[in-house]
Formats: structure tokens, sequence, C-alpha cells
């Protein structure tokens, strides 16, 4: 796993594009994301739109990170949190229904399944986008984020709630404690999303023992 400086917080319109330009990559050919929007010449300019809307929403809070390379991004909802403001979801219905006019009520349900299988019964961080640019993809830089995110957020004494929209991601979110809680199908003909719940790690010394 590749370490080196440690990430920083995304702030400022350069940086926003910067993370942006890193899921249109990541996602491209996400097998769910590819079928939400399944024209191949126009996904990245659909893809741009879509997730400079949800890396706008997080903003809010702060929690969008680079790592120090900007190679790598995550996007973080806090607990009692919302990925959009109002008016952003308002956006998000005109916009998919200029893009996609008819297909869009394919991604209209999608989206109902995701929220519906999104737990509320207990406050948690959000893992909402984890994307590495696939031209530096193998080097760790994505799992090397997540790991420091995590540590944040086990600080917190906080859980971790994210969708693994594709299927190949699962055994590595296991890797770092999470677990499987279940799995829908967001299009007939898409892959299983599945959904993950990873409680708080104690923080440990360097000796791998928990600390008191």
């Amino acid at each position: 796993m590749s370490r080196g400086s440690p990430p920083f917080v995304v702030q400022g319109p350069a940086q926003a594009e910067r993370a942006v330009a890193i899921l249109v990559e990541a996602f491209h050919d996400d097998p769910t994301w590819a079928c939400a929007f399944p024209d191949v010449a126009k996904r990245r300019e659909q893809h741009r739109w879509l997730w400079r809307l949800f890396i706008d929403g997080a903003m809010r809070y702060p929690l969008v990170w680079l790592t120090h390379d900007e190679v790598a991004v995550s996007v973080w909802i806090p607990p009692g949190g919302s990925e959009l403001t109002p008016a952003q979801e308002a956006e998000l219905g005109t916009g998919l229904r200029e893009r996609l006019g008819p297909g869009a009520d394919r991604v209209f349900g999608a989206l109902e399944l995701f929220e519906a299988h999104h737990p509320r019964d207990e406050p948690h961080h959000y893992l909402s986008l984890l994307g590495t640019d696939p031209a530096y993809r193998g080097h760790g830089h994505g799992l090397g984020l997540l790991a420091d995110n995590l540590a944040v957020v086990d600080r917190l004494g906080s859980p971790v709630y994210l969708e693994a929209s594709n299927p190949a991601n699962v055994a590595l979110y296991e890797r770092f404690g999470f677990v499987v809680r279940d799995h829908f199908e967001p299009f007939p003909d898409g892959p299983s999303v599945t959904t993950m719940w990873r409680e708080p790690h104690p923080p440990t010394t360097s000796n791998g023992r928990a600390l008191a």
C-alpha cells in the first residue's frame, strides 16, 4: 500500500475539479454506473455533471478528501447529514431528465433502491464515493486514503456504511473490517450492489494493542 504525505480536505474550485475528474475516470466502467449511463459517447460528460453535484454536496461539511498527490478521492457524509441539499436534489431530477430522457426513470428507480437500503436507525459516517485515477491503480492510493479516513472516523467512535457498486471491491472492503449487510439489483441488466457496515475499531498502538 502506497504511503506518503497525509490526505487533505478539498477546498476551492481547482481541487474540486480534480476530485471530479478522478471520479469521472474511476467510475467510467463501473458495472452499476455504466448501466445508469449506457451511452459511452456521452457518459464522461454525464458523470462529470453527476459527480460534481455530489462533490458540491459533500463539501458543505467538508468531507471530500484527496491524496497528497491528487490521484485518489473519497467523499463522506457525516452522521445526520445528506448527500445533497434540497436545491441540489431538484437539480438532480431535472438534470437526469435533460440528459437521459425516458431513460431517467431507470436511474430514479435505482436511486430509490439505494435510499431504501440505507440504514437510518443508527448514526454513522457514510462513504458515498471512493475512486482512484485508473492510471494510478494498483499502487494502494485508494486503499491508503481509505485507511487514513477510517483512522479519523475510528477516533470519533463512528460506524461506517457504504455501497459497493462493483462486486470486485467487496473483498477489498472486507479487509478493512466491513461486513456485508445486504444486496440489491438497481438495474435488471446490471450487477448486484452490496451494502456493507463497519463498526468502529479501537485505536491501536504501534505494537497492535488496542488503546484504553
